[in-house]
């Protein structure tokens, strides 16, 4: 006898069908509760054998399965959402409803290899989540700053001149203490220097301050605001700045605890061997990734991020070949800005990844930047896999060496 027990999970309930060799012996919708967890596992238990377990994965809604089956220690087979719809749709199938889903998951699970879901160590989840959070603070920061400038702009835009791209706590404690030309009015090199010492975290020298005092005064004299200083617009700089300064305080906080949770790990170490890969880097990596080892070669790994190569071809058509990006997409982002950073400090050490970049730059037909920077990321994960899989540290004399 074989049983499966096929989900199709929503949003807080998840609709249920049991077969038992291609029979279906029972139905019906559950919530997401204790009690209706309760309710599967009496199904599941008088059973002669335990039943496979095939759900689609939806992000945040089949987590809740998944920790189920994991605490009732239940195999299941965890469907990739694109590899479900390919497997769902075959025939003509024109009904679509939670109830013909769960059905077709049951009945087509004879005909495919599914893989029961390999269970990762906790310290992989943990800092999954730990490197989502990062970066959702990372996102929250830049949309803020888009408009704290476009509040600026109609403030005190030479605010912005006095600093550099990159927001600091310096830079932002002067925008929220001097959102407009008028709050300079009246003040003395001396007492602007004296407030910026007093209200700002980084220790600053009163050459430092005095210089900042200097170019405040000076930008606010030319200053030609398009608001007031009691506009509306003064409060939003004032609001904004203050709300970067905290977001930029939790980036830090939240980095510090990733790092600490994946130093542990063997590949922490490994990683930053890299010339260009730094703690942030190497624990951001790991937490997208998760264990590399639970790949079979370094393609699954390229499939898993989605820089694999989508081919088409049809008659005497063929397309130009392009990457899938069906994998994971915060960790192609990772990985790219990884690569430009190797590239932005090549000088540190050499490096064959940048090597090979600048191969493809001025081969006899040069590749584009991102092309070029997609196939250094292949090379990376290839590099990154091997020296994970061995146990060894980055090696610049190997790895020029498996080159040529």
């Amino acid at each position: 006898m074989t049983y499966v027990l096929a989900l199709d999970v929503s949003m807080g309930k998840s609709y249920h069908v049991l077969y038992e060799d291609g029979r279906c012996l029972s139905e019906g919708e559950i919530t997401h509760t204790k009690s209706g967890f309760d309710y599967l596992l009496q199904e599941i238990q008088p059973l002669p054998e335990l039943p496979s377990i095939v759900f689609e994965s939806t992000g945040i809604y089949s987590r809740v399965i998944e920790t189920f089956c994991q605490n009732n220690h239940l195999l299941y087979c965890l469907l990739n959402p694109l590899e479900a719809k390919k497997q769902l749709d075959s025939g003509l199938r024109v009904l679509k409803t939670d109830k013909q889903d769960a059905h077709r998951l049951a009945q087509t699970h004879w005909q495919y290899e599914r893989k029961i879901k390999q269970h990762q160590s906790t310290i992989y989840e943990d800092s999954h989540d730990l490197a989502r959070f990062y970066q959702e603070i990372e996102a929250e920061i830049k949309r803020l700053r888009m408009y704290l400038h476009t509040g600026l702009q109609l403030c005190f835009p030479e605010l912005e001149n006095l600093f550099s791209s990159r927001l600091s706590k310096l830079s932002l404690n002067l925008i929220e203490l001097f959102p407009h030309p008028e709050y300079l009015t009246g003040f003395s090199q001396t007492q602007v220097k004296n407030i910026l010492k007093k209200n700002t975290d980084k220790r600053l020298s009163d050459k430092k301050a005095l210089e900042k005092a200097q170019q405040l005064l000076s930008l606010a004299s030319n200053s030609y605001p398009a608001t007031t200083k009691t506009s509306i617009q003064v409060q939003k700089v004032q609001y904004y700045a203050q709300k970067l300064k905290e977001l930029i305080h939790s980036k830090e906080t939240i980095s510090k605890q990733l790092i600490e949770q994946t130093k542990p790990l063997a590949e922490f170490d490994l990683y930053q061997s890299v010339p260009g890969i730094g703690e942030v880097s190497a624990a951001l990596l790991i937490g997208e990734i998760g264990d590399i080892r639970r790949f079979e070669n370094h393609k699954k790994v390229n499939a898993f991020v989605g820089i694999d190569t989508r081919r088409y071809q049809s008659g005497k058509y063929l397309a130009q070949d392009h990457i899938n990006k069906r994998g994971n997409p915060k960790a192609r982002k990772i990985l790219y800005f990884t690569v430009k950073n190797m590239i932005r400090q090549q000088a540190a050490a050499p490096n064959h990844i940048v090597d090979y970049y600048y191969k493809l730059k001025t081969q006899p037909i040069p590749k584009k930047d991102k092309v070029a920077t997609i196939a250094c990321i292949n090379k990376l994960l290839k590099c990154l896999y091997s020296m994970v899989e061995n146990k060894t540290k980055y090696d610049y004399a190997y790895t020029v060496s498996k080159d040529q």
